[in-house]
């Protein structure tokens, strides 16, 4: 998809045509795209595993956060047969400012999607999986006892895969994090995105706090849960800003952090602000590592699902060697 453009021909299903992938945008004024620094451009795919796993995703009829929030890795994960799947549909309920996935009223859930996630997991062949969701505010629960439903048919399936949930805040969706926990994912990972001085124009429809409260609900009601946020940089926030919400979720007991550079995905969303060194994220993952995290990824193209099964072997051994 040009990313110059809100049009997408797949929205909504192929024979529905060509449709605004987001609406609620069009009333905003352009902002020109940046050309990318050298340290951020990438090689389109050609690996012929890439396609094996293309064809896979859509043979199990599977949405994947690679392809609806145009995930500049999606090359090498998938040539790696690394997919992250998302879950309950491809239409999102918020139209947060970064987010390329598509706005829109989603469908009932689709009760066969866990079985299909599983046997998906099994083919790929995967030692650890990342299931993400769009956000569900039609549901009264935002979802949560759809991702225990997707643990646990991957539980059943392939016992030994590792599981990483990326979850929605399940903003006023009380009871949430108890579903989640009765069938616990071995990462809860969910991203707080920026700094709260941003958050009414990128992140309108969250709280920042509410997200700070759901990290620490998790590890609080199960500490053997490794906890994950992530930060995406170049929107205008401060070192310092990033500082304080580093505190925030060393407070909240979050292990693992990660930082990336925010990428504009078309011409009604966010601009960037400015495209963050690589010397400057080195030295971001050093202020983070000595704040107390278990890990720290803090590179221009690191995202929530980027290497996360390498990361989750180095993730429980950096809790032994504190231990």
């Amino acid at each position: 998809m040009n990313t110059r453009t809100v049009i997408d021909h797949r929205v909504g299903g192929a024979s529905s045509g060509t449709m605004l992938r987001h609406p609620e945008k069009q009333h905003r004024p352009d902002n020109p795209i940046q050309r990318k620094p050298a340290w951020i451009r990438v090689k389109a795919p050609t690996h012929p595993i890439y396609h094996e796993t293309r064809a896979l995703m859509r043979e199990n009829r599977l949405t994947t956060v690679c392809e609806e929030a145009a995930c500049p890795n999606i090359g090498e994960c998938w040539s790696q047969r690394h997919a992250t799947m998302m879950i309950m549909g491809e239409f999102c309920t918020r139209a947060c400012a970064f987010c390329n996935v598509a706005t829109g009223q989603p469908g009932p859930l689709d009760v066969d999607e866990p079985a299909r996630v599983a046997d998906a997991v099994a083919k790929l062949g995967l030692v650890h999986v990342v299931i993400t969701s769009v956000d569900r505010d039609d549901l009264g629960d935002g979802g949560a006892a759809h991702f225990a439903a997707v643990v646990r048919a991957i539980r059943a399936v392939t016992p030994g895969t590792t599981i990483e949930i990326l979850t929605p805040d399940f903003l006023r969706k009380p009871g949430a994090t108890e579903i989640i926990a009765s069938a616990p994912p071995d990462v809860f990972n969910h991203n707080l995105e920026t700094v709260p001085r941003l958050y009414p124009t990128i992140r309108p429809g969250a709280r920042y706090y509410q997200s700070l409260r759901l990290l620490d609900a998790v590890k609080s009601g199960n500490p053997g849960i490794f906890t994950k946020s992530g930060l995406m940089v170049g929107l205008g926030e401060t070192r310092a800003e990033i500082g304080q919400v580093m505190d925030d979720l060393r407070i909240a007991d979050v292990d693992f952090l990660t930082v990336g550079q925010y990428l504009q995905p078309t011409v009604k969303h966010a601009a960037v602000d400015r495209f963050v060194t690589p010397d400057e994220f080195s030295d971001l993952a050093a202020m983070a590592r000595g704040k107390g995290f278990l890990l720290v990824s803090a590179t221009p193209l690191t995202r929530s699902s980027y290497h996360a099964d390498a990361d989750f072997v180095a993730l429980r051994a950096a809790r032994v060697a504190r231990s």
